[in-house]
């Protein structure tokens, strides 16, 4: 019997089975796939290799959790910091975004009208508020469930923590209101683009507290990982192994059944029995693991059935393209005055010219777009495919309109939608993203882990910290934590 199972190699299962692993843990990563990163992983069609879906990663600066592992296990993977990190590209203006707050305040100070004064006090108190926030990810034995000294820390830090208190159950636009900035429209092109990508939210939907801290993603140890996100992910899958850890791949999990002492977990090759589980999925394929109603995830399966898919654009661009040597990342708005949503917004990752993504030195680019997942399902099959169909052509107008010379250069294309996310991620309905941050003081449930069951977890982003890289590895983590006590 294994001391645990973790069902996943999302980077939340990747967290969870490295920490138990460190630990000396006996632990077994199963996956479905043949490659490890779930959602966050680099895939290969023919010669060319693109990102599945999430591009841009935190957590790489020194101190912070990706350059712990790296540093401690001597992982092979180089990361780069863009300059600009992301261009924000309208109609009328483009907006550099660097790694440095300073950097973005002198752009926006510099539009025709900006106000100048209230934009600095903003930022100011923007981001005295992110540092209490942020300072959690930096030291996950800060996170819930903590002990008696990390109580002790959070008592001393009190004074930090009161200024959020006004804006919980308020919104990101509340925040902006409340320093005179409604009317600046480059401020709030920026703030609907940096929130939907991050909490899941407009400006006017997001929770403040969780907006706050997210509009500092670009200034936390955020990097471009040469060669894919795959390189991270393998690395660690590797690194798991090296602890005495087994891995299997292309092994899908079929069910789990409680067993006394433990759980019964059957494959598609067979069955393990395991002490405790983890599991890296959403919180509808879980039940359907469990074989029954999970009645105990109602809540967490209506918030996530309440949020996103995504629509892709997968472009192979000619060695000779002309578009910036170094990977870089855009982000094109067709029209802001429409929902950042449904190929009027685009996030696009370009791959560097020396990264060996294409035939011949090609360059590949991941382009998304959010879509309504409740819309979608409201459908007839036959009119969710017309329905992608048009996303995937409003995408393809918003890149040549804003990012021409992508267009230009695109001598490949794959696409996918929701569908291809339930098909080879094995998410149920193509929920990406996680439960969507809107404001209400049910985005508080949840902080501390407990088992959905005695011996099983969740871990991912539809569970707190969720919705990054970073803060499901890190959520993986707290839980190995608890389960390796």
């Amino acid at each position: 019997m294994y001391d645990c199972a973790i069902v996943g190699a999302g980077f939340g299962g990747l967290g969870a089975a490295l920490t138990l692993a460190e630990r000396g843990v006996r632990v077994v990563l199963l996956e479905a796939l043949k490659y490890p990163g779930g959602c966050a992983s680099t895939f290969t069609r023919g010669a060319w290799r693109f990102e599945s879906g999430a591009t841009l990663f935190s957590g790489f600066d020194d101190g912070q959790l990706f350059a712990r592992w790296i540093a401690r296990h001597h992982l092979p993977v180089e990361t780069r910091v863009p300059d600009p990190i992301v261009e924000l590209r309208t109609a009328d203006w483009c907006l550099p975004i660097s790694a440095r707050r300073d950097d973005l305040l002198a752009h926006l100070g510099r539009f025709p009208g900006a106000p100048h004064d209230r934009l600095r006090a903003f930022f100011a108190r923007q981001s005295s508020l992110a540092d209490a926030l942020w300072s959690l990810f930096d030291d996950p034995a800060l996170l819930p469930p903590f002990g008696a000294r990390e109580l002790l820390t959070h008592l001393a830090r009190t004074p930090r923590y009161l200024p959020l208190l006004p804006w919980v159950g308020r919104s990101l636009a509340d925040f902006v209101s409340a320093h005179g900035l409604d009317g600046f429209v480059p401020l709030r092109v920026y703030l609907d683009a940096v929130s939907q990508i991050t909490v899941q939210a407009s400006a006017a939907q997001a929770e403040a507290p969780f907006a706050l801290a997210t509009m500092d993603y670009y200034f936390r140890g955020t990097r471009h990982v040469h060669g894919g996100i795959g390189m991270l992910a393998t690395a660690m899958l590797d690194a798991v192994r090296a602890l005495g850890g087994e891995v299997r791949l292309s092994e899908s999990v079929q069910s789990l059944a409680p067993i006394a002492g433990g759980w019964r977990v059957r494959t598609r090759r067979g069955e393990i029995e395991a002490r405790e589980v983890i599991a890296n999925v959403i919180p509808s394929a879980l039940r359907g693991l469990l074989g029954d109603e999970a009645r105990e995830l109602d809540g967490l399966t209506r918030r996530v059935e309440g949020g996103w898919g995504a629509v892709m654009l997968y472009l192979g661009l000619a060695r000779d393209a002309a578009v910036r040597a170094e990977a870089h990342h855009l982000e094109l708005v067709d029209d802001v005055d429409r929902a950042f949503i449904e190929g009027n917004h685009v996030f696009c990752s370009i791959s560097g010219a020396d990264e060996a993504r294409g035939p011949d030195g090609g360059r590949t680019v991941t382009a998304s777009t959010h879509v309504p997942m409740a819309a979608l399902r409201a459908l007839s099959p036959a009119a969710q495919g017309e329905y992608i169909a048009g996303v995937q052509a409003a995408m393809a107008r918003t890149i040549e309109r804003r990012a021409p010379e992508i267009t230009a250069a695109t001598v490949h294309r794959l696409t996918a939608s929701p569908r291809t996310f339930a098909r080879f991620v094995g998410r149920p309905g193509g929920y990406v993203g996680g439960p969507p941050r809107n404001r209400g003081l049910d985005n508080y449930q949840g902080m501390f882990p407990s088992p959905v069951r005695p011996g099983l977890w969740m871990v991912g982003d539809s569970v707190f910290p969720g919705q990054s890289t970073l803060a499901t590895a890190l959520g993986g983590a707290k839980v190995a934590t608890l389960v390796g006590r």
